[in-house]
């Protein structure tokens, strides 16, 4: 692995500096002028009028859904689920892997390095991400759709599935996926959590995102929500990562405080499909909870940008709160960031000495940075993705100058599967 000098870049408090990056981190860290220069064999890369920004972490995906842009438009989510399902029983392989190829593309120039997904064929998904040159964490997802023999087969299969991460390389995550509790069967979900928990694996779990979820889970289980449900079989902990957490109580606000879960806002897929704009985050978060940010998938979110992400997550706060004081944005920066980082466990989401070199450079020669407001302002409220100039993921470079090697031929792996799809 070639080391990477990083010189004069700025950084998000204004100051310069220089970065050494060796071994996948970020070695050293010296203001500009000071005792650290290139070292023979660095690669030194120039970065005037560039700043440095930690890699986003996106903490809810279904990364294959790039090949399913708008095939499900103007619908709420349970008509839209009906409609997914049914494209979704065609699936194979090749299209998970292409249309992951075509997510970790669309990230990497969005600036993401990190990404939390739960789809089908996780395997092919994480061969697409490592190729990539980007961190996965993939599920395997239990939808049981309460048949007991489809439990028990999902269950044989994903004890075959975990048995091949043992190949993967360390940058990689492998995760237990529990689609929600109106999928999966109590047996379902308590197996999958002990699975997990013996196995020390992460829990990705859709929890609390329509009012028609928590109304039907109170009928069907005694006037319990979701998230009390879940508590009541001890599924919820500091290693749950909880899609969505939007319709939510002051009660299941408070046990998801208590068990430190992962909560992860979704703003635009939950506004789009009209399920709803009232995230808690500052409630959740002064409870105890560590709060994230995702996209979802392509099918309801239409993009994976979580640039974008941020500002309509900071916009609604302001907005339905009656306060511009809301949601501020060194606050925003750790939500896509080191909050995400937290989750798993990671060191990165920072820029700081001994953290991975998951790193975005950001070029501020454009419009969009000549005021002399923060750079934090310019970069989420004025500026748009195509200012991530260059990304290191893993002290490597997968982007550079905003081209990424073989996007052409990705595209076309993509138009190939979705064809034989379509045929199908």
């Amino acid at each position: 692995m070639n080391n990477i000098f990083l010189k004069n870049i700025g950084l998000i408090d204004g100051s310069k500096a220089n970065i050494r990056i060796a071994d996948g981190k970020i070695k050293k860290i010296a203001p500009c002028g000071k005792d650290l220069t290139p070292e023979a064999g660095e690669e030194v890369v120039d970065c005037n009028r560039k700043v440095a920004v930690p890699g986003f972490i996106n903490m809810h995906t279904h990364a294959a859904m790039t090949l399913m842009r708008g095939v499900g438009e103007d619908m709420r989510l349970e008509e839209w689920l009906d409609h997914i399902w049914a494209i979704e029983a065609k699936l194979d392989a090749p299209f998970i892997y292409w249309g992951t190829k075509v997510a970790c593309l669309e990230m990497i120039k969005t600036g993401t390095t990190t990404f939390n997904d739960q789809y089908w064929f996780s395997p092919s998904a994480h061969l697409a991400a490592s190729e990539m040159g980007v961190r996965d964490a993939v599920s395997y997802v239990f939808l049981d759709h309460f048949k007991p023999e489809e439990a028990q087969r999902q269950k044989e299969q994903c004890i075959q599935m975990h048995e091949t991460v043992k190949g993967w390389d360390a940058r990689s995550i492998f995760t237990i996926g529990i689609h929600a509790v109106y999928t999966n069967s109590e047996k379902t979900i308590l197996w999958a959590t002990e699975y997990a928990r013996k196995h020390g694996l992460k829990i990705h779990i859709h929890v609390g995102e329509s009012e028609k979820e928590d109304l039907d889970c109170k009928a069907a289980h005694g006037g319990l929500s979701p998230v009390e449900y879940l508590d009541s079989l001890g599924v919820l902990g500091p290693d749950v990562i909880a899609a969505h957490t939007l319709w939510i109580s002051e009660k299941d606000i408070e046990i998801l405080g208590k068990r430190h879960v992962n909560c992860v806002h979704n703003i635009n897929s939950n506004t789009k499909l009209s399920s709803g704009y009232k995230f808690k985050w500052k409630e959740l978060s002064d409870a105890g909870a560590n709060v994230c940010i995702g996209t979802d998938g392509c099918a309801s979110s239409n993009n994976l940008d979580i640039l974008e992400a941020m500002k309509t997550t900071a916009l609604f706060q302001k907005a339905w709160r009656k306060d511009p004081s809301e949601m501020p944005l060194p606050k925003l920066l750790e939500m896509a960031t080191i909050n995400g980082a937290k989750a798993f466990g990671l060191r990165t989401g920072l820029i700081k000495e001994g953290y991975d070199a998951d790193i975005q450079i950001i070029d501020t020669d454009s419009s969009f940075f000549l005021s002399p407001a923060p750079f934090l302002a310019n970069f989420i409220y004025s500026a748009h993705s195509d200012s991530v100039s260059s990304l290191i993921s893993g002290g490597k470079f997968v982007m550079r100058g905003r081209n990424v090697v073989g996007e052409k031929e990705i595209l076309k792996g993509a138009r190939t599967v979705l064809n034989e799809i379509i045929l199908r």
